[in-house]
């Protein structure tokens, strides 16, 4: 089993930036993939990004390219999501996830542990 804590959310202003860390537990860590999604009420989860076991791949969706950043520490047991410029409608809770395969991984089902999430919370 892993346990996925998500930390660092909040509410901040149009154009700022948060740090949202997500700790494992167990001694695993690094066979997972990871990855972060979202999710508003009345709306499905979402796909934000994700990062190969090894952090030496990485994806992201259009809507957040070139404004967020996944990276991960396996000695810390630890993945993190950088967000920046950030955007009334990136407003939501975030998910830290961890799947069994080796490279990024899109699909919400094929991941197997999830976080109880954070709130991001972006004024305008």
């Amino acid at each position: 089993q892993v346990q996925l804590v998500e930390s660092g959310g909040g509410l901040v202003q149009a154009g700022g930036s948060l740090r949202l860390s997500c700790a494992a537990s167990g001694r695993t860590f690094g066979s997972y993939a990871m990855g972060w999604f979202r999710q508003t009420p009345g709306k499905e989860r979402e796909f934000v990004t994700t990062i190969s076991r090894s952090g030496g791949d990485t994806y992201y969706a259009d809507s957040v390219k070139g404004r967020f950043t996944i990276s991960r520490d396996n000695a810390k047991n630890t993945v993190y999501l950088q967000m920046n410029s950030l955007k009334p409608e990136d407003t939501a809770v975030y998910y830290c996830a961890a799947s069994n395969f080796r490279f990024t991984v899109v699909q919400a089902g094929l991941y197997d542990y999830w976080g109880q999430g954070t709130q991001v919370t972006v004024s305008s």
